[in-house]
């Protein structure tokens, strides 16, 4: 959720992520639906697939579990590695229930973006209009940023999340992980820092855009933006294990535990238990890969907008800091577009302490793959090796 995490994970596939190598088997690929979660076809050794061999290869590298799947056509391939708990070695669940980080900012940006074209809101509108007095004080000012420009993360808003108790250590995470906050008290902590640069002028990721995004919402709809997404998305796509948990810390079983590393060389904390308030609409929700892959492949088959807010959204900036590490990598309102060798992707990573999500979808939504790991590291050398395992193997399917 941070700036720097956030680089590191739309460019290479999420957080800094490794951990001890645990020698525990793999679990082999299956197609959905198959087999029951944590059982194999008797006397037959699971299917292999690339989602299979990528996933074996991050148990490989050190990460203590990891769950993916892959749809294309009709035809969906799931595939699990490593434990679900360290202290258990139970196996990962098939269908595990994880928090989906900044995933959730395009559920977000999909109900904003359908209350445009119901002509309830435009993107032209500023955020004082929406928000009177929200966004003020040190140079801030919501009289100058405008609706598509939080979406956009053009803003210049400063990112709360850089300024957030609980992950800041172990020991913040330990003492701050069941606090609860407001939507007005995250805005609130952005507000105590001059923004980066005037509204337009550039890009800069910002979980600031969304929170007010949500509250932007909640004003027009006069419905929180999570009973939004619920009717508007959940409920039509039929996404029954997607939801917003509003404080309760822990996670809907089945679920893997959540590990990370604060420090390089330091030990892995079990962080499972955490309040999403704290994410809320920038990247509260919780789903599965298979909820994710269907919602995604939604997103660009045009189920969920109109064509207009459709091309609106898919209109893209350059994302400025970026181009370093992946050259001509762009945002548009709440998706990124990841150039590779065969005219590139869509899609929006995740990531929550201890856990990290990516995901890519084509242009048409023919196909798309969206995975999950449980660790993560402050060590750069393995996560970059991770990070670039799973990018590979979100360009081989989708190329």
């Amino acid at each position: 959720m941070t700036n720097s995490r956030i680089r590191r994970s739309v460019v290479h596939a999420g957080a800094v992520v490794a951990a001890a190598v645990l020698a525990v088997p793999a679990i082999g690929a299956v197609p959905a639906g198959a087999v029951p979660a944590g059982a194999a076809p008797a006397g037959a050794a699971p299917p292999r697939s690339e989602l299979q061999t990528a996933l074996d290869d991050l148990r490989a590298l050190g990460i203590t579990g990891a769950q993916g799947e892959i749809s294309a056509g009709r035809r969906d391939v799931v595939a699990r590695s490593g434990v679900a708990d360290r202290r258990t070695g139970r196996p990962m669940p098939l269908d595990g229930r994880f928090r989906i980080g900044s995933n959730t900012k395009t559920f977000v940006a999909v109900v904003v973006l359908q209350l445009v074209g119901e002509g309830r809101l435009s993107l032209d509108d500023t955020v004082e209009r929406r928000l009177p007095g929200v966004v003020s004080g040190n140079g801030n000012d919501g009289r100058r940023i405008t609706v598509r420009q939080l979406l956009q993360h053009t803003s210049g808003l400063f990112n709360y999340t850089n300024d957030l108790a609980a992950l800041g250590s172990a020991e913040s995470y330990q003492a701050h992980r069941f606090d609860h906050y407001e939507p007005a008290d995250l805005v609130a902590i952005a507000m105590k820092h001059e923004p980066g640069f005037a509204p337009g002028a550039r890009w800069e990721y910002s979980n600031t855009n969304y929170i007010l995004a949500g509250m932007i919402i909640e004003r027009v709809t006069g419905h929180s933006w999570s009973s939004e997404v619920r009717s508007r998305i959940l409920r039509p796509l039929g996404l029954n294990d997607t939801s917003y948990p509003q404080d309760r810390s822990t996670l809907p079983r089945p679920h893997a535990r959540s590990y990370q590393q604060f420090v390089p060389g330091g030990p892995l904390l079990d962080v499972t238990e955490f309040n999403p308030t704290a994410a809320g609409a920038a990247g509260g929700m919780v789903s599965t890969t298979a909820d994710l892959t269907r919602f995604w492949r939604a997103v660009q088959r045009g189920e969920l907008l109109r064509p207009a807010q459709a091309a609106q959204m898919h209109r893209t900036v350059l994302a400025d800091g970026m181009q370093d590490i992946v050259p001509g990598i762009r945002y548009g309102l709440g998706i990124f577009q990841v150039p590779n060798d065969c005219g590139g992707f869509w899609g929006h990573p995740g990531d929550v302490v201890g856990t990290s999500t990516f995901n890519g979808v084509s242009r048409a939504g023919d196909r798309a793959v969206v995975l999950y790991r449980t660790t993560g590291l402050a060590d750069p050398a393995p996560s970059a090796a991770v990070d670039n395992r799973i990018l590979r193997l979100v360009t081989d399917v989708l190329c």
